[in-house]
């Protein structure tokens, strides 16, 4: 089609520039019009047939507020399932360990259960009565300090007030303070060397 738009194009302008195109001569040969090459030169492209954007739907307010219905829906549903915590491997025993480390239940005689029940009650009592003879003599050493406190005062305040500074003596304790400068709060240490195992979980 393109072809021959473009011959019938050139013949009509061949046509029209056909008397003043042509200059007589001795030979009487026709010189081509200046047009003439024009023409020739002259191409057509195929047509592309290319639509242009398309236009975006308007949604209605209807159709929105199914949407958010639905995405409603479908959160109210995800918050009713239960969250799947990632185990921590070490609160779990291997399963190795717990039958090889598995000891038979030994089943006492009724003679033998009674003799450790009576153990335990002795053993009890042993107990409660130490703890309250050392009550009783905290309280009296306690006591008898007080009153002793309380004569040197009326003998002599000046004894009086060097009885109650604390014997440094009586636990030898030497400690060495920061020789540079104190450590910083905000320093966070290093653990050392170590190969980390831990299993990574995604959900």
């Amino acid at each position: 089609m393109a072809s021959a738009f473009s011959r019938c194009f050139r013949w009509i302008f061949s046509r029209q520039t056909a008397p003043s195109s042509c200059v007589s001569a001795q030979n009487h040969r026709a010189i081509p019009s200046p047009w003439f090459a024009a023409v020739m030169a002259l191409r057509t492209s195929a047509p592309l047939r290319s639509a242009g954007p398309k236009r975006k739907k308007k949604i209605s307010t209807q159709v929105l507020a199914l949407r958010r219905q639905r995405m409603q829906k479908r959160l109210r549903k995800m918050q009713k399932i239960a969250t799947e915590f990632i185990p921590i491997e070490d609160f779990i025993a291997p399963v190795k360990i717990l039958d090889e480390r598995a000891r038979p239940e030994s089943k006492l005689s009724f003679e033998q259960s009674e003799e450790r029940a009576l153990l335990l009650k002795e053993w009890s009592n042993y107990k409660k009565a130490q703890h309250r003879a050392e009550k009783e003599m905290i309280k009296n050493a306690l006591e008898a300090q007080r009153e002793a406190l309380e004569e040197l005062k009326i003998e002599s305040q000046e004894l009086y007030l060097e009885a109650l500074k604390p014997d440094l003596t009586l636990f030898p304790f030497t400690h060495q303070g920061p020789a540079h400068t104190p450590p910083k709060p905000t320093h966070d240490g290093p653990d050392g060397k170590y190969n980390d195992i831990t299993l990574v979980y995604t959900q």
